[in-house]
């Protein structure tokens, strides 16, 4: 790129003015009239007369790629499957949200893409569940033009990793068997069943069915069995005491030949959560600790959300929930939005 000052109080030929970039807001009497990254057209050369001062500009170079341009490659290149380019707007290619799902970013990808020169690319955090319409992500340069070579080390940094930038995996429309051992009753059994069937049909899941077997082992392993042999794709299990550890649901799971992914999470409220996994079926089973039966902001809410998006959760998936696990008020945004089913968010001008 060539710096250039363009003073309109000494006219230059056309030829020299059209195609230059302004690198600034211009304004006159107040009104916007050439925003940042304008390229000149003939049509702008009476509204130029009217700026009483000099302006700075570039000529871009025969392999520099105007930012506009650039936005939407960049964006094109990092967005997966679940989400579409909108823009630019300021130069900024927003990625927006087709479906309700399970935003994925590869973290390691975006600092990659960071670090070369001019690149800008920003995400919400990885694993929030959106709806959709929301902007999870956006792509510009920052500089008003960048060399080809520039732009195309970002797509090939962004198409070469073992999965897209930036996606949102949709929900799937699992059947969820749920059982509840020492015997909930009354209208703590009605409100435990109500919010499940409310969080669960939010994903597009349905309930197979409610088992309140006897709290004994064996009862509750031949409970789980009968569920998954009749279509369930997850187990959720609630009302027993997980640090009791002859708990009937713990003992349950050898009998069934699960094992245990994790005991415990590393979060606040939440902590008593566990998930075991049976292996004939890779069924998970997903026990809600008391605190989970009805509050939406715990550890439960923030991983049943992978596994109705088909994520399969390790242990290391469990431990890294300790790294903002503490979730006070101020975590609300990390949750699902249990009472809406899409946003419009409008792009920032």
């Amino acid at each position: 790129m060539q710096a250039l000052v363009l003073d309109p109080r000494q006219p230059e030929p056309p030829e020299a003015v059209l195609g230059a970039v302004i690198t600034e807001e211009v304004k006159v009497d107040g009104r916007r009239l050439f925003r940042k990254g304008h390229r000149l057209a003939e049509e702008d050369l009476a509204g130029l007369e009217t700026v009483g001062r000099p302006l700075h500009a570039v000529r871009l170079d025969t392999d520099d790629v105007h930012e506009d341009e650039a936005g939407q490659r960049l964006a094109a290149a990092v967005g997966g499957p679940g989400v579409f380019p909108r823009g630019p707007v300021q130069s900024r290619v927003n990625l927006v949200a087709e479906t309700k799902g399970l935003l994925r970013v590869n973290a390691e990808a975006v600092v990659r893409l960071n670090r070369l020169p001019g690149i800008a690319v920003f995400t919400l955090p990885d694993r929030m569940t959106v709806l959709p319409g929301k902007i999870v992500a956006g792509a510009k340069i920052t500089p008003v033009a960048v060399p080809e070579a520039t732009l195309a080390a970002a797509e090939d940094l962004a198409h070469g990793g073992t999965y897209p930038v930036v996606t949102v995996k949709p929900f799937r429309p699992l059947s969820v068997g749920v059982l509840t051992t020492e015997g909930l009753e009354g209208r703590v059994r009605d409100r435990f069943r109500e919010t499940v069937e409310r969080k669960v049909g939010w994903y597009g899941a349905r309930v197979l069915r409610f088992e309140d077997p006897p709290s004994e082992p064996a009862a509750v392993a031949a409970a789980i069995e009968g569920l998954i042999d009749d279509g369930a794709d997850l187990i959720l299990t609630g009302g027993g005491n997980t640090i009791d550890p002859l708990d009937a649901a713990l003992l349950a799971l050898p009998r069934i030949g699960a094992e245990m992914v994790k005991f415990g999470a590393p979060a606040h409220p939440g902590s008593m959560f566990w998930l075991a996994r049976r292996t004939a079926t890779d069924t998970p089973i997903f026990n809600l600790a008391s605190c989970s039966l009805y509050s939406k902001a715990t550890v439960a809410d923030l991983i049943l959300p992978w596994i109705m998006a088909g994520e399969r959760p390790t242990l290391d998936d469990l431990a890294g929930l300790g790294y903002g696990g503490l979730l006070d008020r101020d975590m609300g945004f990390r949750f699902p939005p249990y009472d809406a089913e899409s946003v419009d968010e409008a792009d920032e001008g």
